[in-house]
Order: structure tokens, then C-alpha cells, then sequence
């Protein structure tokens, strides 16, 4: 059984201290005022702020005169080149980011080949970081290809940053289980399927080449989820058989 669901010292729960429960519980009562805050206050400010708040940032201008002169074509013919571009640049980051969080989790069952990890199939892992790595390269390429800078970091990119630091935390620490990383995988995969179908939709609707590769990256990203979904669900049930009392 992995070390996160074994019965423990926890003590989080009121119901380790009964009284001093009680004690907080009454005390809670007695300290709250009468007469509740008026929360509109706050509200007015946090939506003054949104108002008033800036971009979180911009989509590069193009770098070579190639990719303003494509710019300027895809104005004319009425699409917005900087909303794909800005997709492309958040994918970028997110394959980047899932090539970082699969060696981490590769590296967590490593650790754990002799005890909760003995005979998972970390091979199976090491081809999904592979994969993630040729489309991050993939990425790279059209993003050059249509002249802009696959270096800059557009502001889908900068969200998709924030949005992993929470699953790259759990994969990095060293008491999380097994299965706590693989759920971690599965919600990373969830996502990275779902935006590539939305970048696929872009493309197509851009009339844009590329939408075919984006296909194949796709058919990958699904076999992947379906992998992590199942090696999930394996590591849960075996926790459950073998924590089962037999009669």
C-alpha cells in the first residue's frame, strides 16, 4: 500500500480533540459579530480593479519581414493571426512544461521501483515524454515556419505557466505517492487534448496547412490519456486489494 493511505498520526480533523473542538466551536460563536460585513464594498473594489487592469501581456509583433507580410495577408483576408499564434505559443510552453513534469514523475517511480512502483511500466511513461518532446519541436517549427519568434512567450503561454506550477509542485515533492502523480498526469493530459483539438479547429478555420500535423499530435495526446487513465486506475485498485480485509 502506498504510504499516503495508510492510517496515521493525522490529527487534522476536530475529531482527534473533542472538547477543544467544543471550546473553538463556542469561541467562533462568541467572537463573531452580530451584525455580518457588508461584502459589496469589496466586491465594488475587486471589479474596479478588473476594470482597470492591463493585458497580462501581448502576442509579439513578427520578427522577419516574412512573417508581417503573412501577418498583413491574413488581416486582408480577415482572420486574426495573432489569436493562433498566441495558441501556439501556449502549446509550446505546455509541451515543454509535460516533457519537464513526465521526467519528474519518471524519476518519482524510479525512487520507488522497490517499493510502491515494483513492476510499473515506467517504459510506458518514458514514450509519452518522448512524444511530447518531438511535438514541442513540431511546434517550434511552424511557429518559425510562419515567422514568428518561438522563443517569445505569448500571454496564453504565461497562463498555461501558472496553470502547471500547481501540478509540478505535487510531481517535485518527494512525499507525494504514486498515484497522487499519476492523477496529476491524467489532469495534465485531459487538457493538453483538449487544447489541441482546439488548435486544430484554429488552423482549419485559418485554412492553415498544419492542421494535419496538429492531427497526428492529437491521435498521440489520445493514446496518452488513455495510458495514464489506465495506469491511474490500476494503481488505485491494486491500493484498495491490497488494503482490503480478507475473511
Amino acid at each position: 500500500m502506498e504510504k499516503n493511505t495508510r492510517m496515521g498520526t493525522n490529527r487534522t480533523g476536530v475529531d482527534m480533540a473533542p472538547m477543544l473542538s467544543k471550546e473553538m466551536a463556542r469561541g467562533a460563536r462568541e467572537l463573531t459579530p452580530a451584525q455580518q460585513a457588508d461584502p459589496t464594498a469589496y466586491d465594488s473594489m475587486v471589479q474596479e480593479h478588473v476594470r482597470e487592469a492591463g493585458p497580462l501581456g501581448t502576442v509579439p509583433v513578427p520578427g522577419t519581414v516574412r512573417g508581417a507580410l503573412k501577418s498583413l495577408l491574413d488581416k486582408a483576408t480577415g482572420h486574426n493571426p495573432e489569436v493562433f499564434i498566441n495558441k501556439l505559443g501556449e502549446r509550446l510552453a505546455y509541451e515543454r512544461s509535460g516533457v519537464r513534469f513526465y521526467e519528474a514523475a519518471i524519476r518519482k517511480f524510479e525512487a520507488l521501483r522497490d517499493t510502491e512502483a515494483a513492476g510499473f511500466p515506467i517504459d510506458e511513461l518514458r514514450h509519452i515524454r518522448n512524444d511530447e518532446e518531438a511535438h514541442f519541436m513540431m511546434l517550434k517549427e511552424v511557429i518559425a515556419g510562419m515567422g514568428a519568434d518561438p522563443t517569445a512567450q505569448t500571454p496564453d503561454a504565461d497562463v498555461a505557466g501558472v496553470a502547471g506550477m500547481g501540478i509540478g509542485k505535487v510531481l517535485h515533492d518527494p512525499r507525494t505517492s504514486m498515484a497522487q502523480c499519476l492523477e496529476m498526469l491524467l489532469m495534465l493530459e485531459l487538457a493538453d487534448n483538449d487544447e489541441w483539438q482546439m488548435l486544430i479547429t484554429l488552423a482549419e478555420d485559418m485554412g492553415m496547412d498544419e492542421a494535419a500535423r496538429f492531427g497526428d499530435a492529437l491521435q498521440e495526446e489520445e493514446e496518452h490519456l488513455a495510458t495514464v487513465r489506465r495506469l491511474y486506475k490500476d494503481s488505485l485498485i491494486a491500493q484498495a486489494s491490497k488494503g482490503a480485509v480478507r475473511h
